[in-house]
């Protein structure tokens, strides 16, 4: 029993040193947030802060609606019936999910402006000349129209797999009682689907607030674009971090409103015996009406921006070093797959403990760490730079000791950008290992347990052949959004260190769109294939 006890307190104590120190940079926000004020912070609480919430609130709430509009007929549609190519959209529905944001800004307005291919088009073979103002994107409706095309598959995604596993029995008895499609869709389909509709629209929502690249290109005033005029135009991080802590304050106000929509209305079933909805055929005109509409939207969100990207990509063969290239590559394999390991290290440790020690500790504290992903970047990074020039000022005396002249080491270096998508990427990790925990379940645990193994020995020896699975999917999913993070990166990067992300904005901000198509298609297309590999082990899974 007592070792027993001393083993748990190593977990215990491993598991709650990384929950610290991942939740407390966001601590020196709120603190900064109350240190006095300066001219900046007081010109900005009074002329433009309005101007940030409503920016914000415009693109979040119109956005919100058009994904869930989508993803939720798309999804529906996918569970519901059958008509041609289905099996096709059901995974290519996702795909515009491996398309960052800020490359289809830049790549729809490639398309759409005066030198464009279809402005070129309209002269060149119609004889038409428009109004180059009429294909303007580069506005708020316009980045909702991006933020709708590449985001709606969180909704369609998250809704769709609820529905497919939906009991046909609901449908079925709507249908006796004489309700036809649109009614059933409504009475019945619309209110047990409302907690999956929420949480993708919730998704959509902070991915919304915390994108700084297309905000950023198109010229809209938002808090992310916000946080980086005043620290890096103004030289202000003391309004910066007042910003970003009344940046948090929104997202905690949202996710707030979130928990309340999603209210505490529960449906279970009445029997064990539960079968998935049947496809309904599909035939004539609405079977190709159906398909046509889920081809339009891939087409839109995947295949135009990818196809103009390869046309991009053949013009500006050449023309960026290969060495460069493969700079901006390494580095980006470098940083994710880093940051992705320590990331599944730690949820490994931080889930065990979960499941070794009982209480309503153990189970409230590593949903701390889930905070992070709720939190845009542009915030996380200004907590991470605020910690580590603290951290800085304390260790001074031992750099100088150790020989080093700086008294700046760790906030300049490769260190503090990896803490912050720690931080900011742990959430997606983290609930990887804990289904694939939920899935092993204890009893094989217990077992080596009563064999003699101790609990150290049980988790390498046990419990990590058997979560296999769980580890390559979580790292996977992890490397991917590292993959096509800008906010943190251009934040908290090192002098002259580039990834793909980074140097694929940076040419779209330089006006050389065309250049930028080399780092984007390779991060769409490593997004695609992990996609594409996620479908189809979501299809071998036991049901």
């Amino acid at each position: 029993m007592r070792k027993l006890l001393v083993n748990v307190n190593g977990w215990t104590i491993s598991a709650t040193l990384i929950i610290f120190l991942m939740f407390l940079p966001n601590l020196s926000l709120v603190s900064g947030f109350f240190s006095p004020s300066n001219e900046n912070w007081e010109h900005i609480k009074e002329f433009v802060l309005y101007k940030y919430l409503q920016t914000s609130f415009i693109l979040v709430s119109v956005t919100a609606l058009l994904t869930v509009l989508i993803g939720l007929s798309l999804a529906w549609l996918i569970a519901q019936y059958q008509f041609p190519l289905r099996n096709f959209l059901k995974w290519a529905l996702i795909l515009p999910l491996s398309i960052p944001p800020f490359i289809g800004a830049y790549t729809y307005h490639g398309i759409v402006n005066y030198t464009g291919v279809i402005q070129k088009t309209l002269r060149n073979h119609f004889e038409i000349t428009v109004n180059p103002a009429h294909f303007d994107i580069m506005n708020i409706p316009g980045a909702i129209f991006i933020y709708t095309l590449f985001l709606y598959p969180y909704v369609y995604t998250i809704t769709r797999i609820f529905l497919s596993q939906q009991s046909a029995s609901l449908i079925e008895s709507a249908r006796v009682l004489g309700r036809g499609p649109w009614k059933i869709f409504y009475k019945v389909v619309l209110p047990i689907s409302r907690v999956s509709i929420i949480g993708g629209a919730s998704l959509v929502v902070l991915e919304v607030l915390n994108d700084y690249g297309v905000v950023k290109y198109y010229g809209i005033q938002t808090f992310s674009t916000a946080i980086f005029q005043t620290w890096f135009g103004l030289g202000d991080i003391e309004s910066a971090i007042k910003l970003a802590a009344s940046l948090m304050g929104l997202v905690i106000f949202i996710l707030i409103i979130e928990k309340l929509l999603r209210g505490n209305k529960q449906y279970s079933f009445a029997s064990t015996k539960i079968r998935p909805l049947p496809l309904i055929q599909l035939k004539g005109a609405k079977a190709a009406w159906a398909t046509v509409y889920g081809l339009l939207i891939l087409s839109f969100g995947f295949f135009i921006p990818v196809v103009q990207l390869f046309d991009w990509l053949i013009l500006t063969w050449g023309k960026i070093p290969f060495d460069d290239f493969m700079d901006y590559v390494r580095n980006s394999v470098m940083v994710a797959g880093i940051s992705s390991s320590l990331i599944i290290i730690f949820a490994l440790i931080v889930g065990n403990f979960s499941r070794l020690v009982h209480g309503k500790a153990a189970k409230a504290l590593p949903k701390l760490t889930i905070l992070g992903y709720s939190i845009p970047g542009a915030v996380i990074a200004v907590a991470v730079v605020t910690a580590f020039i603290a951290l800085d000022k304390f260790l001074a005396s031992l750099y100088q000791s150790m020989g080093y002249g700086k008294t700046l080491l760790l906030s300049v270096s490769i260190v503090m950008l990896i803490s912050a998508y720690i931080i900011r990427f742990f959430a997606i990790g983290y609930n990887s290992i804990e289904s694939g925990y939920d899935k092993i379940g204890t009893d094989f645990r217990d077992a080596s347990r009563l064999l003699g193994m101790g609990l150290t020995k049980t988790f390498i020896k046990v419990d990590l052949p058997m979560m296999k699975g769980a580890i390559i999917s979580g790292f996977i999913l992890v490397f991917i959004d590292i993959l096509k993070e800008i906010p943190l990166t251009l934040i908290l990067r090192p002098f002259n260190f580039e990834t793909l992300s980074t140097k694929a904005f940076q040419y779209a901000s330089d006006e050389k769109i065309m250049e930028a198509s080399h780092a984007s298609l390779l991060i769409i297309s490593i997004s695609a294939i992990a996609i594409f590999v996620f479908h189809k082990l979501l299809e071998k899974e036991p049901k």
